[in-house]
């Protein structure tokens, strides 16, 4: 019987025809629950492909996994569609931003109870993820997991009052008992002994180990099938193709069980699934994550009534508990083989498996488990009732700026198969010119930000793989130094690089070392890096040294205790340190006698590196200068004035033109790790001057960044814009535009850290109020 309770409900999170876990959990859900409450069920999914996906026509909203701004709209729809309660599914890796952190955008900005169904409950989460989940854990009205374990986690690792938390089974549909042998005669396997494991392929769900299994299992039952139902994760086939399934045929070839097994490369619809599970004679879960909290394959296939052997990740360990299955070591072919076989041979200990899975099972149907989301929606009504906010007009103080869309077309237009051109006559690549070291290290960073940003793809690794390739020519061995200038016929023009190129080469190698998942890709920067950087420290530019410690900083982020690396860092930083105390004044603090270009760089690589380290001394020369840099660079209209290309000296006045794009950028960059170490919103405010110079708050008010082409001005002239648009103008702005979308994303975290905050001050203070008297 339908309750009344609720007239619409929302369910957030990926949503079928999308192939993975999620979509078909949250349509499920979403099914279930729409019986149940006769509700008005509304998705909002997240897509990760452009375009989206064709949904069904409950799908009302769709956010775009790595726009914020989509987030935030998807509040707004949210909040005004009468909306009773959210059902919010959580799993990281499907919303955009650093550990999903453009989704706290939404629940930020919502007005509505929000329930949140958590698919992972890490115990040792990275610094990144602990605050994207203490900020969900905090936006939600009542927390659902499927295990105690995850709910134990919850508790222990966050703090969460066990009151809050709701421990709902994995719901699964209320199949009919078939018949084994129709099932069986129907796939073509009838009297054979079947084992099945059925999902989305992907290298931690251990299939090999099952495989290397098979020929001790072939002994004893030569029959023997076994079934690996499902096609490759989407998303691992985006990046790697299908490696993964292709290795695992070859192996089966290998071993000489080709015979014995059989992949079905496919997603397959309930219906079909249902009867898959019900031809097979036990299934097995193989997967390699311990932490993993809920398996929706091993929920399906026990609820089906089938015998499971599973290796002991938490919802297994859980769930075929007390002999209700079978559980064997991580990565053990023997052991699966022994299990499998004495199943095989015991049928009445399987058949009883079997039966008692399936009574356990009627449990766990949608059906029931619909009704215990509802009564976790009431419960979430309840409490939520005095933290309501009314619905308000934001206005643009209280809200991020919008950015521009990301476009790509003339990065790819200004590339061809050497790399980025350095010169562009218009918004036409000027071959004349050829190819340098500085702009294809920039392009190989931006290729790294876009990747960390969620917005990889083929086009992208393409990118990457032409810069660093130019790179990797570049390096003579001989020298241990980069050469900068090709000719457009692949001809070097010079024996040796600049030192400023060889600091940029070493920034990008740090960046791909520190911030890339490409294995490939660290592999080769981290050879690269060791190779280029004794050199380094014989240079003599000041920039040099600053890039270079920009970028050991990207690779200590990943690679932190490499001793060589580490004392480079303490050497370039004590030079810079050094060359400040050399020239700077009460008037004066500077690092020279003279800013030219690039400024900002050297307060950065102190602000990082003096961070990372614990020097206070290179610290707070890196803030103070950088506040001072920002001054200087403050046009009397308030608008942010880069120093012009004939620099800025202690006796002179500063030129004002020529104003070029990497000045605006180095400002960004350093601004934005200013504020994410220090939280000071001046440093917000810094990013967005600089960066909105590119977009006509400039002494010209004109735009720098042309958005009809995607390319970007060589900067302002004094009576005119360059209307050239070369490479370093481009990846200036795009670089620029990353930084800024992690800007917005760290503003997030910090805005909600205040309001816990304040929260807790007002509660101290009431608390220390005399009785009888108001706290004001």
């Amino acid at each position: 019987m339908a309750t009344t309770d609720f007239t619409r409900i929302a369910f957030v999170g990926d949503y079928l025809p999308r192939k993975c876990g999620i979509a078909t959990f949250t349509h499920d859900l979403r099914g279930g629950i729409a019986k149940a409450s006769g509700a008005d069920c509304i998705v909002i999914p997240v897509d990760d492909v452009d375009g989206g996906y064709n949904y069904r026509s409950e799908v009302r909203f769709q956010i775009v996994e790595q726009e914020i701004e989509s987030y935030r709209r998807a509040a707004d729809f949210l909040n005004f569609s009468d909306v009773d309660v959210i059902s919010l599914q959580h799993e990281f890796g499907i919303y955009g931003g650093p550990g999903g952190s453009h989704i706290l955008a939404l629940l930020k900005d919502v007005r509505i109870p929000v329930v949140t169904t958590l698919h992972t409950v890490l115990s040792n989460p990275n610094s990144v993820q602990q605050g994207v989940m203490e900020q969900l854990l905090d936006y939600s009205s009542r927390l659902v997991v499927m295990t105690k374990r995850s709910r134990d986690s919850l508790c222990e690792t966050y703090g969460v009052p066990a009151d809050k938390v709701d421990l709902i089974a994995h719901g699964i549909p209320d199949s009919p008992d078939a018949d084994q042998d129709d099932l069986k005669e129907q796939f073509g396997i009838a009297g054979k002994p079947v084992a099945l494991t059925f999902g989305l392929l992907s290298p931690n769900k251990g299939i090999e180990h099952v495989l290397r299994a098979i020929p001790e299992i072939a002994k004893a039952f030569p029959d023997f099938i076994y079934l690996v139902l499902g096609a490759t994760h989407p998303s691992l086939v985006r990046s790697e193709g299908e490696r993964y399934r292709i290795g695992l045929e070859r192996m089966a070839k290998e071993l000489g069980i080709a015979a014995n097994v059989s992949f079905y490369d496919r997603f397959v619809e309930l219906e079909e699934l249902t009867d898959f599970i019900g031809a097979a004679d036990l299934y097995i879960t193989p997967y390699l994550n311990v932490e993993q909290a809920v398996s929706g394959t091993l929920a399906y296939a026990f609820g089906c009534g089938q015998a499971v052997i599973s290796t002991p990740y938490w919802h297994a360990q859980e769930l075929l508990a007390e002999d209700r299955g079978v559980i064997v070591p991580f990565a053990d072919s023997a052991a699966i083989a022994t299990e499998v076989i004495e199943l095989l041979q015991d049928d009445r200990r399987r058949l009883q498996m079997r039966s008692d899975a399936y009574a356990m099972g009627r449990d766990m149907t949608w059906e029931n488990v619909a009704e215990l989301y509802l009564q976790s929606f009431r419960d979430a009504q309840h409490m939520r009732i005095s933290e309501m906010k009314p619905l308000a007009v934001r206005t643009l103080d209280e809200k991020p700026l919008a950015l521009p869309r990301m476009n790509l077309e003339h990065l790819m237009r200004m590339t061809d198969s050497t790399g980025i051109i350095q010169h562009a006559v218009y918004s036409i690549p000027d071959h004349s010119h050829g190819y340098c070291t500085d702009d294809n290290a920039r392009a190989l960073i931006l290729t790294v930000l876009l990747e960390e940003l969620g917005r990889d793809s083929s086009e992208v690794h393409a990118l990457a793989s032409t810069y660093a390739s130019f790179l990797n020519v570049a390096f003579d061995s001989d020298t241990g130094r980069f050469r900068n200038f090709m000719s457009f016929d692949r001809q070097w023009l010079e024996d040796d690089g600049s030192d400023d190129s060889q600091g940029r080469a070493l920034w990008a190698l740090g960046t791909c070392v520190g911030r890339t998942r490409r294995q490939g890709f660290q592999g080769w920067a981290m050879d690269l890096f060791h190779k280029s950087l004794p050199t380094c420290e014989q240079t003599t530019s000041p920039r040099a040294w600053a890039l270079a410690l920009i970028g050991i900083h990207e690779y200590l982020r990943r690679l932190g205790g490499d001793r060589a690396v580490e004392q480079m860092s303490d050497r370039l930083t004590e030079k810079l340190v050094d060359l400040y105390n050399a020239a700077a004044t009460d008037d004066w603090p500077w690092f020279e006698n003279v800013a030219t270009y690039n400024n900002a760089k050297l307060s950065h690589a102190l602000i990082v590196s003096g961070r990372r380290t614990e020097h206070t001394r290179a610290s707070e020369i890196g803030m103070s200068s950088l506040r001072w840099l920002c001054e200087k660079q403050l046009s009397p209209d308030g608008r942010f004035r880069p120093i012009g290309s004939n620099g800025f000296s202690r006796e002179g006045t500063t030129a004002v033109y020529d104003q070029q794009a990497i000045e605006a950028h180095s400002m960004v960059s350093a601004a934005v790790d200013a504020y994410a170490i220090s939280k000071d919103a001046f440093w917000c405010e810094q990013a967005h001057l600089a960066f909105d110079w590119f977009l006509g708050r400039n002494d010209l008010g004109k735009p720098i960044y042309d958005a009809s082409s995607g390319g970007c001005f060589d900067g302002l002239m004094e009576h005119k814009v360059n209307e050239n648009q070369g490479a370093e103008s481009i990846i200036a702005f795009l670089l620029s535009l990353a930084e800024m979308q992690r800007l917005q994303s760290q503003q997030v975290t910090a805005a909600k850290l205040r309001s816990q905050a304040k929260s807790a001050t007002l509660t101290q203070i009431k608390d220390a109020a005399p009785v009888g008297h108001h706290a004001n």
